[in-house]
Formats: C-alpha cells, sequence, structure tokens
C-alpha cells in the first residue's frame, strides 16, 4: 500500500509555500519600487522638455503630435485637467477646450447643409478660416482636431469621428449612433464621388431591396443624403463627401 504523507511532510510543505510566497511578494514589490521609479525619472525628464520646447509644442502641430505620443506612453494625459503642472506650463489644455467649442460651433453652424456629417478636412478649412491666421491664434493640424473631437465624446454620442475607407474621416455631429450599414453606405458614397444609387447597393454590396429602401430612407430623413430624381434612377449624394471631394478637386 502507498503510505500517506505524514504530518511533518505536510507541515513542511506548507512552510515552503509561505517562503514561496513572500519571497515572491517581495519580488514583485523590488520591481515595483524600481519600475515607479523609472517612470518618475522619465515623468521628469518628460517636464523638462516641456519647459525647453513650449514654444514648438504651442506653435507646430507635428510636434505636438510628437509630444502627445511621448506622454501617452507613460500615461500622462494633458489634456486630464485644466489646472496643474500641464496646463500652467503649456496651456495646451486650453488649446484643445477651445477648439474643441469651435469645432461644435462650426458643426452646429452647418448642421442643416451637411445632415450632420463633415469630411475632417473641410472642417478643418472652416475651422481655420473661423480662427483667423493672427499670431493669437495656434496653427492647427487634423491630429489637433481628432484630439478635440474624442474630447467631446462626454457629451453623448453626439460627436464620432467615423473613418472611411480611403483613410480620411467623417466627423459626426447629430445625436445616435450610425449602424453599420449606414456607415457601409457612407464609405461606398466616399468610393465613388460622393453618391450612391439602388443599383450600386443591389450590385456592390448584394443587398435585398428591401433593405436597401429602408436604409435610404432612414438616412434621407436624418438628412444624411439628398436625392436626385431628375436621370432614369435616383441618385442619392452625401453633402459632406461631394462637397469636400469638389473643393479639393476645384483646388487642385
Amino acid at each position: 500500500m502507498r503510505r500517506r504523507a505524514g504530518i511533518g511532510a505536510i507541515q513542511k510543505k506548507q512552510v515552503n509555500a509561505e517562503k514561496f510566497r513572500g519571497k515572491a511578494n517581495e519580488l514583485a514589490e523590488t520591481q515595483l519600487k524600481q519600475l515607479s521609479s523609472q517612470l518618475e525619472t522619465f515623468q521628469t525628464n518628460l517636464e523638462n522638455f516641456a519647459r525647453e520646447h513650449k514654444s514648438e509644442i504651442k506653435k507646430d502641430p507635428e510636434f505636438r503630435k510628437h509630444f502627445q505620443e511621448m506622454c501617452a506612453s507613460i500615461g500622462v494625459d494633458p489634456l486630464s485637467s485644466g489646472k496643474g503642472f500641464w496646463s500652467n506650463m503649456l496651456e495646451i489644455g486650453d488649446f484643445y477646450y477651445e477648439l474643441a467649442v469651435q469645432i461644435v460651433e462650426v458643426c452646429m453652424a452647418h448642421a442643416d447643409k451637411t445632415g450632420g456629417m463633415m469630411e475632417l478636412e473641410e472642417l478643418k478649412a472652416k475651422l481655420i478660416r473661423s480662427r483667423g491666421r493672427s499670431a493669437v491664434h495656434q496653427e492647427i493640424s487634423t491630429e489637433d482636431i481628432l484630439v478635440s473631437t474624442k474630447k467631446l465624446k462626454v457629451l453623448g454620442t453626439g460627436f464620432t469621428v467615423i473613418p472611411l475607407g480611403s483613410g480620411r474621416h467623417l466627423v459626426q455631429s447629430v445625436p445616435g449612433e450610425l449602424s453599420s450599414d449606414q456607415i457601409t453606405v457612407l464609405q461606398q458614397a466616399e468610393s465613388s464621388g460622393g453618391s450612391i444609387s439602388r443599383t450600386s447597393l443591389s450590385s456592390d454590396l448584394r443587398w435585398e431591396n428591401e433593405r436597401i429602401e429602408m436604409i435610404l430612407n432612414k438616412m434621407l430623413g436624418e438628412g444624411m443624403l439628398w436625392v436626385d430624381s431628375k436621370g432614369s434612377e435616383s441618385v442619392y449624394w452625401v453633402p459632406s463627401i461631394f462637397s469636400s471631394q469638389f473643393r479639393s478637386t476645384d483646388s487642385s
């Protein structure tokens, strides 16, 4: 017969297990202290860097983007508070919050024409015109607009960035989340010069007529589409996509 382990052997195993746990906790605590020390050093260096390059961070959008990435790498968010070191040193939080307010103003001012959807580059052009090019206003980039728009999510689902297939983006400024079918229609329109038709949705997406009618009627009702019924078949235009593509062609 197999002998059972004695009480002494069991107690010895328990003691060894306790020692192992104690050593593991000690190592984990040591590693945590080392990591915290490294992060503190990194953050101190980041603050010194911010002081030395304050002017570039405020004026140069590309430099500002890389600085944001450096902050994110150690979990520092310069926009998390309106007060504190980052706000006092760089006024960077004020810059993004001011830009966010201007994004809301521009989107609302053109909502009746765009259906609450505006292409990112068109939004940027309108923001630059509304801000002016005086020395008081810093130069803005598409990355700045994306950062500010993300901050607007606290208002609910009214402001969302929708990626299109070509790498461009639409900024949604109307309440409610878009369905996957609505996003697909927008992407389809973006690849077709800003318009779609029942035939194109049927042939390209293999959608049934009921599905096509439902999504077109919904987007028409929400102002996301304009319809041109003059031809043999109705053509549906996405005003935000069409206007931005027309502006790009006209400028070139």
